[in-house]
């Protein structure tokens, strides 16, 4: 029997099931959090962002910061959850992967799949199904996982 994990995420926290047929019900056995991406931006900077005179004339300009923290943090987590998956894959936790999670994290997470992973995912659906119980999960997947 292959045993098939199903990864649900999104930019903060991801569940992970595991089903051994199409006739078994899913179960949770894991779930990877990270916090910092769920704090709003002025959380994540110590610092405001001063402000500067204009080169010409007394007007006074905002100087922003070009990183966006949120993005940040959901990349270091997209990092985290690609790293865990293939320390399981390595141990052979699972045969097969399924990933679903919203559309920018679903393209972050699969820049983070080591190539042994990612030739193991089955089905990608960019769907956000993070809050769904294992049925309601099951029933968004193929009938013959």
């Amino acid at each position: 029997m292959a045993t098939t994990w199903i990864v649900v995420a999104e930019s903060s926290r991801a569940r992970i099931l595991r089903t051994d047929s199409a006739h078994e019900p899913l179960k949770e056995i894991e779930t990877l959090d990270h916090p910092e991406a769920r704090m709003h931006e002025q959380e994540l900077t110590s610092d405001v962002s001063g402000r500067r005179f204009a080169t010409a004339g007394p007007k006074r300009h905002g100087m922003s910061d070009p990183v966006r923290w949120k993005d940040e943090h959901a990349g270091r987590f997209a990092r985290e959850v690609g790293r865990h998956l293939e320390q399981a894959r390595t141990k052979q936790a699972f045969d097969r992967l399924i990933l679903a999670a919203p559309p920018k994290f679903l393209g972050l997470l699969r820049d983070e799949l080591a190539p042994g992973t990612e030739a193991v995912v089955a089905h990608e659906f960019d769907k956000n199904w993070l809050h769904d119980d294992p049925q309601a999960i099951r029933s968004h997947l193929p009938a013959y996982l």
